[in-house]
């Protein structure tokens, strides 16, 4: 019997796909605890539905990436600390402080989690790497300057 799982399944499959199994384990066991449903046309069409869906959702999303991959890519970001009288800054700077001055200056919301950046304890210029997507990255400049 074909099902639809409706939730993982160990030994079957994942949450979303279609599998054949025996009527008894169809009908006893995933059917009752509500872990899938009969392969009929109204749910394969569901399934279709969904993922179609979800791959023009990720071709959204990969699209928005580029799109700002390409507005970040190259640009420089000035931030301005404290040091002592050797040049060395108080503290360092980081992906957060970052993240806010990209958003101030650039305007575009960042994730400082997704955010590569070397330790930042001297004055210069700096390279921080920005994983918007899977395999969509961007390369902004850090300028730290006093």
């Amino acid at each position: 019997m074909k099902v639809i799982l409706l939730a993982d399944v160990k030994g079957q499959g994942k949450k979303g796909e279609l599998c054949s199994v025996s009527d008894g384990y169809a009908r006893n066991f995933l059917f009752p605890k509500k872990l899938a449903v009969p392969a009929d046309n109204a749910a394969l069409n569901e399934l279709k539905n969904r993922e179609e869906s979800a791959a023009h959702h990720k071709s959204e999303q990969i699209k928005a990436a580029k799109d700002t991959a390409a507005l970040l890519d190259g640009k420089t970001v000035v931030i301005t600390a404290k040091a002592g009288s050797n040049g060395r800054l108080f503290g360092s700077v980081t992906s957060k402080e970052i993240a806010a001055e990209i958003k101030n200056s650039l305007s575009v919301e960042i994730d400082r989690k997704k955010m590569t950046v070397a330790d930042i304890k001297n004055f210069g210029e700096y390279t921080a790497e920005i994983k918007l997507y899977q395999g969509v990255t961007a390369k902004v400049q850090v300028k730290v300057t006093e």
